[in-house]
């Protein structure tokens, strides 16, 4: 799956559904136009509804047709409005409980475990992770983006699914986050409930006339009933819409479930325990209709028409096509006989060959077991919990130069939640013998922990980690890619998720941004004049772009926040452009230093593109 590729459609799919949305509610006009004129009819005896439609006041038409518009804008926003907080205000509408990173069950650690591995090996922000307290076996992503993504869980599936089978469901949900999935999502639910508001609005009325003793009372509810049927009739088509788009998805998401952990035995035999389960994948939930095209597996049955993901039994024959359902217990472990393509290479080893943008997207497994495995087991679990993670951060930002550390140690006694400075001298001496691939590892597995915090205390961190980097008067480059990403992901998640329009379609729109950060990345690959220019002529010409390299004396964080800033609303057939060309630019010489590593990562983070580990 090419993650900037799976952008683009999502993109493309939004943008359909708009138009189909729009054609929705100029249907819901008209009808609604023809239902008032009906009742307007009604009430003035001696003209035929024809003449009455003929001579109808201009304002009739208008101010039905505005109030029609506006009660459906009304309800699609404040829908939206409600689902601002992204993935987790999802979850906590479903009855999800934040399951803590520091947990001590073992079905959760496992759990999380899992959800961990999976982000790093797609190369992207390891998700909070929520859990339902259903017994079925089911499971959602939600959120707009990468940055503010959460998995839900039900109880069922930690109960009842080995760690393999966990895996697969797990990468079925971030296969939905890589392909855009969840934006549409989210859309969907804000504009059916704009729809929905003429039902709601007609049902009312019609409840409110049959108590009235006016001589209106049954034009009243003619009117009232024809607006139910409007309104629940438009919200019939929607949900054909809705489900006819979300049908084509699972198969991806299985598809992809299968690339991502290699193995199509894991999520095969998941749904295989589904349909063998006494409860399914049925969800109780108020909520779980409106997002019924979120989970894993279909919420209730419906028809096929409307049903929200493709039968059971063919989601499971298409990932095992040996399975017989009629002679074999849907329960039984099954080998399967769909396995994905083994040896992905990471992004390093991809960038030789201009094609890291090819691995975008995808999940490179191995090498993400291989990281965690031999990093530092102290500094694992520092990572997860709220406090030692903080400490955990202050400590990789702590300089090398002992006056400044001394300095930066004040700040930290001085500044830092209580309970904190006393746990960062530990951190250090394990912080300091890691190199920056790993440090920015423990950084990502941090992320989860750091989102428990609370608004006040995120503040607080978010201003001493600006202190402690800028405390030697000058910001380097691992500084600047630790400050970058604790902007996009808390950002993200206790202010507003971040939304990229990807409205610049041309380079040249975007080449001194361009050609800035291409010619630091070269400074950083070589102290020699000739090799840098090389480097940099390498990518610039990927880019298509003409622009000289520019000389930089210094590490100008300011002005890459700028150019990124910009970048960040290129299209995703650009974004795919520039992340090659960045990865030409860092190949050149044949290897990766940790700058490098450490600068281009920066860059995919601000742009919001995952990059799968590199190989070691």
């Amino acid at each position: 799956m090419n993650f900037f590729q799976a952008q683009a459609k999502a993109r493309h799919n939004t943008r359909l559904l708009t138009v189909l949305f729009i054609g929705a509610v100029l249907s819901l006009v008209v009808l609604t136009n023809l239902l008032v004129l009906v009742f307007f009819a009604g009430n003035t005896p001696g003209l035929s509804l024809g003449q009455r439609i003929t001579h109808a006041p201009t304002e009739l038409w208008l101010y039905t047709s505005l109030g029609v518009i506006s009660l459906i804008a009304v309800a699609s926003g404040f829908k939206f409005l409600a689902l601002r907080g992204g993935g987790k205000a999802v979850a906590e509408s479903l009855g999800g409980v934040l399951i803590h990173q520091n947990t001590r069950d073992p079905q959760q650690r496992q759990l999380l475990n899992v959800v961990e591995e999976m982000a790093i090996a797609a190369g992207m922000p390891v998700p909070p992770v929520y859990l339902i307290r259903e017994n079925s076996i089911n499971a959602f992503a939600a959120g707009f983006g990468i940055h503010d993504a959460v998995i839900g869980i039900n109880q069922g599936t930690i109960d009842l699914l080995n760690r393999q089978e966990l895996q697969g469901v797990v990468a079925h949900e971030f296969s939905h986050i890589l392909n855009g999935d969840m934006r549409i999502n989210l859309r969907i639910i804000a504009l059916l409930n704009g729809i929905l508001i003429l039902g709601i609005i007609g049902g009312g009325l019609m409840r409110g006339s049959m108590f009235s003793r006016s001589r209106e009372r049954g034009a009243l509810i003619a009117l009232g009933v024809g607006l139910l049927v409007v309104g629940y009739g438009g919200m019939f088509f929607g949900q054909l819409i809705k489900a006819a788009v979300s049908r084509q998805r699972e198969y991806l998401a299985d598809a992809s479930a299968v690339q991502f952990t290699r193995s199509a035995t894991g999520i095969a035999n998941a749904l295989k325990k589904i349909g063998a389960h006494s409860s399914g994948s049925r969800i109780e939930s108020p909520s779980a209709d409106e997002n019924s095209h979120l989970f894993f597996g279909a919420i209730k049955s419906f028809g096929s028409m409307m049903a929200t993901h493709p039968p059971l039994d063919a989601r499971i024959k298409a990932l095992d096509p040996s399975w017989q359902p009629s002679n074999q217990p849907a329960a039984a472990v099954n080998q399967g006989s769909g396995r994905a393509n083994a040896g992905h290479a990471g992004f390093a080893q991809a960038a030789a060959a201009s094609a890291v943008s090819q691995f975008s997207g995808s999940a490179n497994l191995p090498a993400a077991q291989r990281m965690i495995e031999s990093a530092d087991g102290q500094l694992n679990r520092a990572s997860h919990d709220t406090f030692e993670a903080r400490a955990l951060v202050y400590a990789m930002l702590l300089s090398g130069n002992a006056q400044v550390r001394d300095a930066q140690l004040q700040l930290i006694a001085e500044f830092a939640e209580a309970g904190v400075p006393a746990l960062v001298p530990g951190i250090l001496q394990r912080i300091d013998r890691q190199d920056q691939e790993h440090k920015l590892l423990h950084l990502d597995q941090a992320m989860p922990a750091l989102k428990e915090m609370s608004k006040g205390q995120y503040e607080r961190f978010y201003d001493l980690t600006g202190k402690l980097i800028v405390a030697d008067q000058a910001v380097d480059i691992f500084e600047w890619v630790v400050h970058r990403m604790i902007t996009q992901e808390l950002y993200a998640h206790f202010v507003q998720p971040i939304r990229r329009s990807g409205r610049i379609t041309r380079t040249t729109k975007v080449g001194k941004q361009a050609g800035l950060i291409l010619s630091l990345l070269a400074t950083v690959g070589s102290t020699q004049a000739d090799a840098q220019t090389s480097a940099y002529q390498r990518g610039m010409q990927h880019w298509g772009g003409n622009r000289p390299m520019t000389q930089l004396e210094y590490f100008d964080y300011q002005a890459l926040n700028q150019a990124l800033d910009k970048m960040r609303d290129l299209s995703a057939e650009l974004q795919q452009q520039f992340i090659d060309a960045c990865a030409l630019v860092i190949s050149a010489d044949g290897k990766l230093t940790g700058d490098e590593f450490a600068l281009i990562k920066g860059v995919a983070t601000t742009l919001g593109c995952p990059l799968p580990p590199p190989e070691s």
